[in-house]
């Protein structure tokens, strides 16, 4: 039987709007209460639910919609916790899921609620389908909804990969951090994340002499850590290519609206290698492309000092460094030090992230994806993409799980850039476009021939 969109896309405003109104700000997370509403939803359906309990009022939801086995399960993953907001600067309540002038507002309505509530809808229909025996499926069809995501994940996938790891077995997932963005005049392009940085903490601590603040010192720490961070902040790491970025930007110098920066991205690419250092120098002027073409680093804090008339024996600053599949931040430390020239200044490395392999673009899974967005429109260019933040995808992708990011709601920059900003909010015409887009890649991935 078709699937009538119009009650899918109510439904699922419906749901979206309830998983707004549980107020799961992390830190704490308190994701329970949301949770066990996702278990009343898909039990309701009789569906094959687990609520599992990481923490006390955290929580994990896994469900399970069973194939016939001929070939291995795909994962719908999303996360249930969202990050802080400053409630006087919201035009509405950002736990209230208000639906005005074409956008259902609320923290979470992009990230990461709304592929949430998509998911729950995708898992509804192809139950609803199942048994009317319209779909059969080939795979099962794993819907996992985790904690604290915004903080790491030591309370979510990463408690979830260490402790049900059978539970969460799966050939392919599809999870947030890609994008649908609508550029220039009305294009729009689908970035699939099969790769994202890895991200690491580097302090920098500089040395020197104390005394009072009425006698200055040119070498005191704090004037050495100044000087440091002056050379670091004019430092760039050296551009790296893997092939998920020469394929995004092959695929965008085809589309790009900026004549300048399309031609970058066609000579970044391309065989001429005497055009590279200029298209490399206009990319890297527009920090997003910046952030993609090399590893990122980021001051993020600075400690110095005990009183306000002491000049102190040591200051420090924290980056956080940003690297590219392959690239080790041993190596960009030693560069770090090399760049800063000062042996009372050390840099060190005090927490390591973890690396993942990336993804295949060439998976049948990037082709289900690639296909459904095809045949809602033939006009949407379809490119592989690293992503320069983090996501559960990374336990996924340790674990041998093909993992690939997708927000799949078409946005303009303005609307994308309310992530974790105020007003979040995602248009209702493109939450429409969103079920209709994971619930085809899922049927086209999962789904066998009736017999």
């Amino acid at each position: 039987m078709p699937v009538d969109w119009t009650s899918a896309k109510a439904e699922t405003v419906a749901h979206l709007q309830a998983l707004i109104r549980f107020d799961t700000t992390n830190p704490p997370g308190n994701e329970l209460p949301l949770a066990e509403y996702l278990v009343r939803v898909l039990e309701a359906e009789a569906i094959e639910t687990k609520l599992l309990i990481p923490a006390e009022s955290r929580a994990a939801v896994v469900a399970r919609l069973r194939g016939n086995g001929q070939r291995r399960p795909v994962m719908l993953l999303a996360h249930m916790d969202v990050v802080g907001v400053e409630r006087e600067k919201w035009s509405c309540d950002p736990f209230g899921g208000v639906v005005k002038d074409g956008y259902l507002y609320g923290r979470g309505a992009i990230d990461d609620k709304g592929m949430l509530a998509v998911n729950l809808m995708t898992m509804l229909l192809l139950r609803r389908a199942m048994l009317d025996g319209s779909v059969a499926l080939a795979r099962d069809v794993i819907f996992v909804a985790t904690s604290d995501e915004e903080t790491g994940g030591a309370s979510g996938m990463g408690w979830l990969a260490r402790e049900h790891s059978d539970l969460i077995d799966a050939e392919f997932a599809v999870n947030e951090g890609g994008r649908i963005r609508i550029i220039g005049d009305g294009q729009r392009y689908i970035a699939i994340q099969t790769a994202e940085k890895i991200s690491h903490m580097v302090a920098v601590t500089a040395r020197g002499p104390a005394g009072h603040a009425a006698i200055p010192l040119d070498a005191s720490a704090i004037f050495r850590l100044g000087r440091a961070l002056a050379k670091i902040g004019d430092y760039r790491e050296p551009v790296t290519l893997t092939d998920t970025t020469r394929r995004f930007f092959d695929a965008l110098s085809r589309l790009w609206p900026d004549s300048q920066q399309r031609m970058a991205m066609a000579e970044l690419v391309g065989s001429d290698t005497s055009r590279r250092a200029g298209a490399e120098n206009v990319l890297s002027r527009v920090p997003v492309f910046n952030a993609v073409v090399r590893n990122g680093i980021s001051a993020t804090r600075v400690a110095g000092g005990v009183a306000g008339n002491v000049i102190p024996a040591e200051a420090s600053a924290t980056l956080n460094v940003r690297t590219i599949p392959g690239e080790m931040i041993a190596d960009v430390a030693k560069r770090l030090r090399e760049c800063v020239g000062d042996p009372d200044v050390s840099i060190e490395v005090t927490a390591e992230g973890g690396e993942a392999p990336a993804s295949d673009p060439d998976s049948p899974m990037f082709e289900a994806i690639a296909s459904a967005v095809k045949a809602l429109d033939a006009s949407i260019t379809v490119a592989p993409y690293m992503s320069t933040g983090t996501t559960d995808s990374v336990h996924l992708r340790r674990a041998g799980v093909q993992a690939y990011g997708i927000l799949p709601f078409p946005m303009v920059p303005g609307d994308e850039e309310r992530m974790h900003g105020h007003d979040e909010r995602v248009p209702l015409d493109s939450l429409h476009f969103g079920i209709r887009l994971i619930h085809d890649s899922i049927v086209r991935i999962a789904t066998a021939p009736l017999e």
